[in-house]
């Protein structure tokens, strides 16, 4: 040790909890920058003296030789990580699901005066007068025109559907694109981090960044994060080089290629695609959750399953199942001259063949031109008005309960989306919290390490200031005597 090793000594103390204050200083500046994560020095003490050498001298032990500013590490815990991007994925889903459910609940809505339920029921409420009142011209009209209400709304609710579809397709393309964007940007990170940490640094805005892409890279897609050594002189905390896939709802990694990673050094990414109509889709997310509602193919590859394709297809059968009821029915009455409806109109309600029924179902324009041609009579030729009260059994009969499970069934899906939904993000804002509270700047924190750092800082100056007082006395108040 030198005569001046106390100022040395406090030098390197002075300067370590400078970086310190400069760090508090950083963490302090990014308390409200989204992603960000909380930074602390980790001090190290300087190596004893004597080192171990042949010629070291003789001492009763080894003397500290003060401290040194070490890395600079984030305070991250890649568990609550891995469990938050779990329940992002799955929150996600649901949050897809429950809206595409609401919109169609909103779009059938029942019961309301002016839903389908409650058009079906006017045609009723005509038919039955038209079974007391055959003769009347006036109520026959009246039958003519709820008939093709009915018909309007079957093609209201069909072409909405068909509609909402669209714009699912059109959300599905946009996630799509924002993932890959992501899977670009994460790539270009891992590229930027194996240069720093290459020469012994740490990156860890840079890891802010990736993680924060990440984040939300799981909300579209459930992945599996998984962390190499960039290189052989990266410090033994970096976290290294991502590689990022496709994982399943038990969060196990899919077979498919990465779609982060490096392969024999080259920094590779793979990005999502999505084929119309979609296959099924394995990795949890609001992706899967758009497929699921716009429809995928089955393995057989020649049915489509989904919410919207499944919801049209019941109204499909729902429609074409009444239109041949009721057609069927009116063909075996007579009109108001006694002859038969099939003779006269051939069908009451219209469907062109192998065409979607509820979206092309009309009234026979015969009918609307003339309503004297509806099958009222049961045909005896007396004018009687029995078929009307039949035709109208029909609706109670086999339209009512049908269209009852219908909507009974999709407001049970819509409730379970919506309670899972609100689970999920409750489950996800729990693990938020968590999270956040290792990971997050306090400001009362980072003001006491401040007032800390401070005060080890003024120590080392005012020790600094006692090994130069002692240095002066030596020098220039010592061998004084003789002069």
């Amino acid at each position: 040790m030198s005569t001046f090793h106390g100022l040395e000594m406090a030098k390197q103390a002075l300067s370590a909890q400078q970086s310190a204050l400069y760090t508090t200083n950083h963490n302090i500046s990014n308390a409200n920058t989204d992603g960000y994560t909380r930074q602390r020095v980790n001090f190290e003490t300087t190596p004893s003296h004597p080192s171990a050498a042949r010629n070291r001298p003789e001492i009763a032990g080894q003397k500290g030789t003060g401290v040194e500013a070490g890395t600079v590490q984030r305070i991250r815990n890649q568990f609550l990580d891995h469990q938050y991007r779990a329940e992002s994925s799955s929150s996600e889903y649901w949050n897809s699901k429950s809206n595409a459910l609401t919109q169609i609940e909103n779009l059938m809505n029942e019961p309301s005066e002016s839903g389908l339920a409650s058009t079906m029921n006017q045609f009723w409420e005509s038919l039955q007068d038209l079974s007391v009142n055959p003769d009347d011209s006036g109520v026959r009209s009246v039958v003519a025109q709820r008939a093709d209400s009915v018909a309007e709304t079957f093609n209201y609710l069909s072409d909405s559907l068909t509609a909402m579809r669209a714009d699912l397709k059109k959300e599905i393309d946009h996630k799509s694109e924002t993932a890959n964007s992501l899977i670009h940007q994460i790539n270009n990170v891992n590229k930027q981090v194996k240069e720093i940490e290459t020469h012994g640094q740490l990156a860890n805005d840079l890891y802010d960044k990736r993680d924060k892409l990440i984040d939300e890279l799981s909300g579209i897609v459930n992945i599996d994060v998984d962390y190499t050594k960039s290189s052989e002189t990266a410090p033994d905390i970096a976290d290294g080089l991502a590689t990022v896939k496709l994982a399943d709802a038990n969060g196990k990694a899919l077979g498919a290629p990465a779609l982060v990673g490096v392969s024999e050094g080259e920094f590779n990414y793979n990005p999502i695609e999505v084929d119309y109509p979609p296959s099924e889709f394995a990795a949890p997310g609001s992706l899967k959750g758009l497929i699921e509602s716009y429809g995928y193919n089955t393995d057989d590859g020649d049915t489509v399953k989904g919410t919207y394709p499944d919801m049209l297809q019941d109204l499909d059968d729902l429609a074409g199942k009444f239109a041949r009821k009721f057609n069927d029915l009116h063909n075996e009455g007579a009109d108001l001259r006694g002859n038969e409806g099939v003779e006269e109109i051939e069908n009451f309600f219209q469907i062109p063949d192998g065409q979607p029924a509820a979206s092309n179902i009309i009234v026979n324009q015969k009918i609307l031109d003339d309503p004297g041609k509806i099958a009222a009579s049961s045909g005896s030729g007396d004018g009687d008005g029995e078929n009307a009260a039949a035709l109208a059994d029909i609706i109670e009969e086999s339209f009512t309960p049908s269209y009852q499970s219908l909507i009974g069934e999709l407001g049970v899906k819509t409730q379970e989306a919506n309670r899972m939904a609100e689970n999920t993000e409750a489950l996800k804002s729990q693990v938020e919290q968590q999270r956040m509270s290792v990971s997050s700047v306090s400001l009362d924190e980072e003001m006491s390490n401040m007032i800390k750092f401070q005060h080890a800082y003024n120590a080392a100056a005012r020790s600094m200031t006692a090994v130069d007082e002692m240095i002066d006395r030596i020098i220039n108040n010592m061998g004084l005597v003789g002069r």
